[in-house]
C-alpha cells in the first residue's frame, strides 16, 4: 500500500519523494461503451434502449450485469501487472451515476461498479485514473461522449455544467485519501467550439473538487479533443495536462509507415515533431506530460500490422525520451485495437457477424471504418459543399469530416441501431448472460505481438 496520494512536483508525478511514471491502458468500452469496441451501431444510450426492447427487462439486466463483471476483473488486472504496467485510465459515462430523469441524485450503483476495478487494480499495485468520458449534454461532437447528434450542448448549458460539478464532488468525496487512485480526469476530449467556456469551467471545477478532496491530481484535457491548450490560461496547482497523440499512419485508412498518410509523409521524426507540438504547453509551463490516449488500429494484414507495431514502438521510445506518462487506447475489444480481444469464434461475435459486415460496408463507425462502400453517396455532397459553401468549415475538423459525421456516423448509424438489437431476438436470460461472458479474460485472446512490445516499454 503506497503511503501517499500521488502529487505533482514540477515536471514529475511523485509518490512521497519517489517519482512515478504512469504507463498503462485506457479501459474503453466498459463504464463508457463504444460502438467499435463491442460491435453495436451509434451511441451507447441508443444501443441500450434498443436491446431492452428486444431482450426484455430480465434478459437485458442479466446481460449487462454479467458484461460489467466480465469485461474487467481480477484476471485482467493480473495480466496488466504481468506486462509491467502500473496504471489504468477508467472511462465513465455519467449515466451510471445520475439519471436525466433525476438530475443531482447520485446512484450508489455507479460506485459499486467503479470500486470493482479500482480495488482489482489496487490488489495488483496498479493506479487508476478516473475519466468522465461522457457528460450530460455531451462535451464533444462524437459517439464516444454518448452523443448521437454531432452537437455538444454541454458548453452552452449551465445546468449540464452544474450537474458535472456536483458529480465530481461526489466522486471526490468517495475516493478522497485513496492512494491507488492516481487522480481525476474530469472531462475527456472537450470540444468547446467557442473556446470561451472551457477555461472558466475548469477553474470552477478545480475549486469545487479541491474543497472536497485537496490532494488528488487533476488530469485536464486540452480543448479540441485534447490537442489545444491556449484557451486554458495558466496551469492550475497539482494538475497534469493531457495530450492525445494519435498518429496518422495508425488510423484505419493510414498509409505505410514510414510513408504517406492523408497527403503527409510520416516517419519517426515527424511523429516526434507532432508529439512536441501537442505537448508544448506542458514544457512551457513546467508541468508533467501525460499522453492520455494514443495507439494504432490493426487491420489483420500481417505486413500492415507490422508497420503499426513499428509506429507504436517509435511513439513509446519518444515518450520515454521526454519522460512522458502514457495510457494506450484501448485494453479490450472485439479485434480492432485491444491487446485482449474477444474470440472470433465466440457465440457473441457469431451472432452479430452480419451486422458487423454491414456496419463496415456502410462505414458507420467513425473509428475503424472507411467510406469505401458509400462513396457514391458522399461524393455529390462533398462536391456540393466545395462549390456552394467553400468557406464552411465547421468545428472541429472542417466540412468533409462534418459531412461524414452526419451521413455515416449519425444517419446511417442510427438506421442500424435496431438491426444490431434484432441480432439478439429470441435470446433468453440465461443465454444473454452466457453471451456477455465472451468478454471475460478466460474466453478472450491476447494479441501477443502487442503484449511483447508493452512488456519492453514498461521495463
Amino acid at each position: 500500500m503506497p503511503q501517499h496520494v500521488l502529487r505533482v512536483s514540477g515536471t514529475r508525478i511523485m509518490s512521497g519523494e519517489q517519482p512515478v511514471t504512469l504507463k498503462g491502458f485506457g479501459l474503453g468500452g466498459w463504464m463508457n461503451m463504444e460502438n467499435f469496441i463491442t460491435g453495436y451501431a451509434g451511441a451507447e444510450s441508443q444501443q441500450r434502449r434498443a436491446l431492452r426492447r428486444v431482450l426484455g427487462d430480465e434478459a437485458y439486466e442479466r446481460f449487462f450485469a454479467r458484461f460489467m463483471t466480465a469485461f474487467f476483473g481480477a484476471e485482467d488486472a493480473a495480466f496488466l501487472r504481468s506486462l509491467g504496467l502500473n496504471s489504468l485510465r477508467v472511462p465513465i459515462n455519467y449515466r451510471h451515476f445520475e439519471s436525466d430523469d433525476e438530475p443531482f441524485v447520485i446512484r450508489p450503483e455507479g460506485f459499486r461498479l467503479l470500486d470493482q476495478v479500482v480495488d482489482a487494480c489496487a490488489s495488483q499495485g496498479i493506479y487508476t485514473i478516473l475519466d468522465l468520458h461522457a457528460l450530460p449534454g455531451a462535451q464533444n461532437q462524437h459517439w464516444h461522449s454518448d452523443n448521437p447528434t454531432q452537437w455538444a450542448s454541454f458548453w452552452s448549458q449551465r445546468q449540464f455544467q452544474d450537474r458535472v460539478v456536483h458529480l465530481w464532488e461526489a466522486i471526490a468525496e468517495h475516493y478522497r485519501g485513496n492512494p491507488w487512485v492516481a487522480g481525476y480526469n474530469p472531462v475527456n476530449e472537450p470540444a468547446d467550439a467557442e473556446g470561451a467556456a472551457i477555461g472558466p469551467f475548469y477553474r470552477r471545477l478545480e475549486a469545487a473538487i479541491r474543497a472536497v478532496d485537496p490532494d488528488h491530481i487533476l488530469f485536464l484535457d486540452g480543448n479540441r479533443y485534447s490537442t489545444q491548450f491556449d484557451q486554458l490560461g495558466d496551469p492550475l496547482p497539482n494538475c497534469v495536462y493531457t495530450a492525445h497523440d494519435y498518429a496518422l499512419p495508425g488510423f484505419v485508412d493510414g498509409g505505410p509507415y514510414p510513408g504517406e498518410s492523408r497527403g503527409q509523409y510520416v516517419d519517426a521524426d515527424r511523429v516526434e515533431e507532432t508529439f512536441l507540438q501537442r505537448t508544448a504547453y506542458m514544457r512551457e509551463t513546467g508541468t508533467p506530460i501525460w499522453v492520455g490516449e494514443f495507439g494504432p488500429v490493426y487491420t489483420g494484414d500481417p505486413a500492415r500490422d507490422e508497420q503499426r507495431y513499428r509506429l507504436l514502438e517509435d511513439q513509446l521510445a519518444i515518450f520515454d525520451r521526454h519522460d512522458a506518462n502514457w495510457a494506450l487506447w484501448t485494453y479490450k475489444d472485439i479485434g480492432l485495437q485491444g491487446v485482449v480481444t474477444v474470440d472470433p469464434d465466440s457465440a457473441y461475435l457469431r451472432r452479430i457477424a452480419p451486422v458487423l459486415e454491414r456496419k463496415a460496408r456502410f462505414g458507420v463507425d467513425s473509428w475503424g471504418s472507411t467510406d469505401a462502400g458509400v462513396r457514391e453517396i458522399l461524393e455529390p455532397i462533398e462536391r456540393l459543399f466545395e462549390e456552394e459553401f467553400p468557406d464552411f468549415q465547421p468545428y472541429p475538423w472542417g466540412a468533409r469530416r462534418w459531412i461524414h459525421g452526419h451521413v455515416r456516423h449519425v444517419m446511417l448509424a442510427e438506421a442500424m441501431v435496431d438491426e444490431f438489437a434484432r441480432a439478439f431476438e429470441g435470446v433468453g436470460p440465461d443465454e444473454a448472460e452466457s453471451l456477455a461472458d465472451a468478454f471475460s479474460f478466460s474466453q478472450c485472446r491476447v494479441r501477443e505481438d502487442l503484449a511483447t512490445i508493452l512488456r519492453r516499454a514498461a521495463n
